[in-house]
C-alpha cells in the first residue's frame, strides 16, 4: 500500500510542500524550546536543529477534530494541516517533533516502540499514556499555563486545555506520583523506567490497568470525533443523526467514567501502598502533605466526592499511625513538636471538607 493510501485511511491529503525557510525556522523554534525546557536531556541545539530540519514537511487538508500535525512515521514525514500561520505551525510542530525524536525503528524500519507505547506483533499497548506525556511535555516546552477546564462533566486542571486535555491530566497525576524527570526521560528514549518506577510504587497491576484505561480513554475520544464529523456532514439527518448522537453521549459517558476509574485508581495505589512503609513522624509529614497537595491534581465533578472521603479516612489513618510510633520507643521520632500540634487538631480537621481547586 503506497504512503498516499495510508495517509487517505486517517483522513489525510497531501495538498503541497512548506517552503525550505519556513522549515529551517520551525526546526529553530522547536530545538530551542526542546532545549530550554529539558536542559537534563543534554541537548545540542545544532544537532537537534540539524537533524529537525532534515524531516520532509507537507502542507494537507486534515479533519476537523484531528490534531493540527501529524508525524507519519511510515516515511518521517511531518504534515501540517492548511491554513495555519508560521507561529501556530511552530506550536503544533514541538508535539511531533517529539514523536520524531523517540521512535524506535527495526532495520526494515518497522516501529517497534514510540516512547512509552510499544508495538507489538498483535496489540499495541501505552498509545494513550505515550500521547498524554508527550503533549504535557509539549505544552512545558510551548510555556502553556495551566487552566481550568470542563470536557464531559469533568472540572480538571491542565496545561494542554483543547489537546488531549483528559490524557494530559492523568498522566501528570501518575507523573506527581514517580516524578517528571523518570516520565521525561521515558518519554524521549523509549526507556522502561517510568513504568518501574510506578509499578515499585503503586504495583504492576495498577500500571497495566492505568495504562490499559488510558488506551480507551483514547480510542473512545477519536470514535467521539469521528461520530461529531459524521454528525456535521450533510448527509446526516433525522433518525440517523440522533443514533449517531446517542453513540457521541455514550462515548462521552464511558470517558467520564473512565477518567474517575482510573484517577481513583492512581491516588488510591500510591497512598496505600506507601502507607506501609511509614515508620517515623517525618513519614508521616511527608506523606500528609503529598496527599494534601495532589488535590491540585484531580479532576473533579458535581458528584465526585471519592478524593474527599479517601482524604479523610487517610488522615484517621495518620492520627493512629502517630500514636502507634509515639507509643514505639523502638521507633525515630522526628520533628516532634510540629506533628504533635498537627495531630492535636486533626479531629477538627476530619470535620472539615476538603478544599478541592475549582
Amino acid at each position: 500500500m503506497s504512503i498516499e493510501s495510508d495517509l487517505r485511511k486517517d483522513g489525510i491529503t497531501v495538498v503541497g510542500t512548506l517552503d525550505t525557510l519556513s522549515i529551517n525556522t520551525i526546526a529553530r523554534d522547536v530545538a530551542e524550546k526542546l532545549c530550554k525546557a529539558f536542559p537534563n536531556q543534554n541537548f545540542i541545539f545544532q544537532n537537534l536543529f540539524i537533524a529537525l530540519s532534515r524531516i520532509p514537511m507537507y502542507i494537507a487538508d486534515i479533519p476537523d477534530g484531528f490534531a493540527e500535525a501529524t508525524y507519519f512515521y511510515k516515511n518521517s514525514s511531518m504534515y501540517f494541516k492548511q491554513g495555519l500561520k508560521l507561529d501556530e505551525l511552530e506550536k503544533f510542530a514541538v508535539h511531533e517533533f517529539i514523536h520524531y525524536l523517540q521512535e524506535i525503528k527495526d532495520k526494515k524500519g518497522h516501529l517497534l516502540r514510540l516512547g512509552l507505547c510499544d508495538f507489538g506483533d498483535f496489540k499495541v499497548c501505552g498509545m494513550g499514556l505515550n500521547e498524554g506525556a508527550v503533549q504535557l511535555m509539549a505544552s512545558k516546552a510551548n510555556q502553556t499555563d495551566e487552566e481550568i477546564v470542563k470536557y464531559y462533566g469533568i472540572s480538571l486542571p491542565t496545561t494542554s486545555p483543547s489537546y488531549y486535555p483528559i490524557l494530559c491530566n492523568l498522566v501528570r497525576q501518575m507523573a506527581y506520583v514517580a516524578g517528571e524527570e523518570t516520565l521525561y526521560d521515558s518519554t524521549f528514549y523509549g526507556s522502561d523506567s517510568f513504568k518501574e518506577r510506578f509499578s515499585n510504587l503503586c504495583g504492576m497491576d495498577s500500571f497495566f490497568k492505568i495504562q490499559a484505561n488510558l488506551d480507551k480513554i483514547m480510542e473512545s475520544e477519536e470514535k467521539a470525533i469521528e461520530l461529531n464529523n459524521k454528525l456535521m456532514s450533510d448527509s446526516c439527518e433525522g433518525m440517523k443523526a440522533q443514533k449517531v448522537a446517542k453513540k457521541i453521549e455514550n462515548y462521552k459517558e464511558k470517558i467520564k467514567k473512565l477518567f474517575f476509574e482510573t484517577q481513583n485508581l492512581i491516588y488510591s495505589s500510591y497512598f496505600n501502598t506507601q502507607f506501609s512503609k511509614i515508620a517515623t513522624t517525618a513519614d508521616i509529614d511527608e506523606y500528609r502533605l503529598k496527599l494534601y497537595n495532589y488535590k491540585n491534581y484531580i479532576g473533579i465533578s458535581d458528584s465526585y466526592s471519592d478524593f474527599n472521603e479517601f482524604y479523610i479516612n487517610k488522615m484517621m489513618d495518620l492520627d493512629n499511625k502517630y500514636e502507634s510510633i509515639m507509643n514505639n520507643t523502638d521507633l525515630a521520632v522526628v520533628n516532634n513538636s510540629g506533628i504533635s500540634r498537627f495531630f492535636r487538631k486533626i479531629r477538627a480537621i476530619l470535620s472539615a471538607t476538603v478544599e478541592l481547586k475549582k
